[in-house]
């Protein structure tokens, strides 16, 4: 090695060259990258999950509670169209039992009518959401792209 001026060895190519680049080194820390970028991605889904699994749960207990008000007050409302209904029938030569029976047949098919419509509604809304996570899909094709050119 040459010396400098300060006394100090001059560093020549075979002192800043590693020796230990070789080809299965770099093959193991590329192996090493992969896996490290893999382990952020998996990360990223894991987290990516859980925010959806709880915005799903939280929104899932505010439909139960709205669904537990909900069927109170359909009760409530289906006896009263029920017996408002089978008002109707006050001039009919039918006994009062058979008047609350038309009243609540009525009432009882009409929701039906009514909660069908609702159902296929919110199946149609349902099948139309997307439970894909974008973010780690967006973020897995830009590494297998930047993999391609790598390798």
């Amino acid at each position: 090695m040459a010396a400098s001026a300060t006394g100090r060895p001059a560093l020549t190519p075979e002192v800043v060259d590693k020796s230990d680049d070789s080809l299965p080194s770099l093959f193991s820390r590329l192996g090493d990258d992969v896996m490290q970028l893999f382990d952020t991605k998996l990360s990223l889904l894991k987290v990516e999950l859980k925010e959806e699994a709880n915005e799903y749960a939280r929104d899932g207990i505010l439909i139960a509670v709205g669904g537990i008000i909900a069927a109170i007050g359909f009760a409530l409302l289906n006896v009263a169209l029920a017996f408002g209904i089978s008002t109707l029938f006050a001039n009919a030569d039918l006994s009062q039992a058979a008047k609350y029976a038309i009243g609540f047949l009525t009432a009882g098919v009409l929701y039906l009518i009514v909660g069908a419509i609702l159902i296929t509604t919110m199946k149609n809304r349902l099948a139309k959401q997307n439970l894909v996570p974008d973010r780690t899909v967006a973020e897995l094709r830009k590494d297998k792209q930047w993999l391609k050119n790598e390798l």
